[in-house]
């Protein structure tokens, strides 16, 4: 209870600050005011004013904005969802280097809009609702270039860096604290069944076009290299790099997911 609590509070701090933001830019970039008004003047709190901006993306002429607006309403309006909202963009402020405030990455970062759109899918899979699922999850590809299976489990503080070409299979599961980047792929290996997509433990770094492929754990604080493809469990604490990915190094002092630090430290 004191968590979802604490969601609800820092989604209200959140939401002044992206409107305080949102009236700065309104006065120097006129050219964006529609949009900026369409999405904070007609809403009063985070999850309608995100609602208006994922309902606008991703509807088509026969799925309306306003019913999509009505159903993420709902969703994005429980605590726990909201929670995980918030710590999305906690985490791109901390951890992307080319951002400087919160409005940006609401406002631009098909990474964040397409962790959103899963959010909302994952809720709707859960309670039963797999057709309108699978649709966001197909407008979620055709819009953002991410594909992301509904029922995937992913935690808080994901960042998506760039997020194109971002691919998660129906059973992976994403711990909370990950960070990946562009061309990720956590897929099956074709030849399993029932659970058969990795699951990628807290504070593990994921580089650009890795692809980790099964059931397998890749642990806690792991770092993969880009490019790398990964078919065996990775322990904790350990960096791996090539094709097929073998151990490069072993470092017990960082969270590389939030270091956003790609270098091997520490070599065998």
């Amino acid at each position: 209870m004191a968590t979802l609590l604490h969601n609800s509070v820092q989604a209200r701090t959140l939401w002044s600050e992206l409107q305080h933001a949102a009236q700065q830019l309104s006065e120097s970039e006129k050219v964006l005011g529609r949009l900026l008004k369409s999405v904070f003047l007609t809403s009063e709190n985070l999850a309608e004013g995100l609602s208006v901006l994922l309902s606008g993306k991703l509807s088509t002429e026969e799925v309306c904005a306003e019913d999509l607006r009505a159903e993420f309403v709902q969703v994005l309006s429980d605590p726990e969802v909201l929670g995980g909202v918030v710590a999305d963009l906690q985490a791109i402020r901390e951890r992307d280097p080319a951002v400087k405030d919160l409005l940006t990455p609401f406002l631009f970062f098909k990474g964040f809009h397409a962790l959103q759109t899963h959010r909302i899918a994952h809720r709707l899979w859960t309670t039963g609702r797999q057709a309108f699922a699978l649709f966001l999850q197909s407008q979620m590809s055709l819009r953002f270039a991410v594909d992301i299976h509904p029922a995937a489990h992913l935690g808080q503080g994901i960042l998506m860096d760039h997020a194109t070409g971002v691919v998660i299979g129906e059973t992976a599961v994403v711990d909370d604290n990950v960070s990946m980047l562009h061309g990720v792929t956590l897929g099956g290996t074709g030849k399993q069944c029932c659970d058969r997509h990795p699951k990628i433990r807290s504070g593990v770094l994921i580089g650009a076009g890795a692809t980790v492929l099964g059931n397998i754990e890749i642990g806690k604080d792991a770092k993969v290299a880009a490019g790398s493809v990964v078919l065996k469990p990775v322990h904790a604490h350990t960096t791996v790099a090539g094709v097929p990915a073998k151990v490069m190094a072993r470092n017990v002092k960082f969270t590389p997911a939030l270091e956003m630090n790609h270098e091997f430290d520490i070599h065998i």
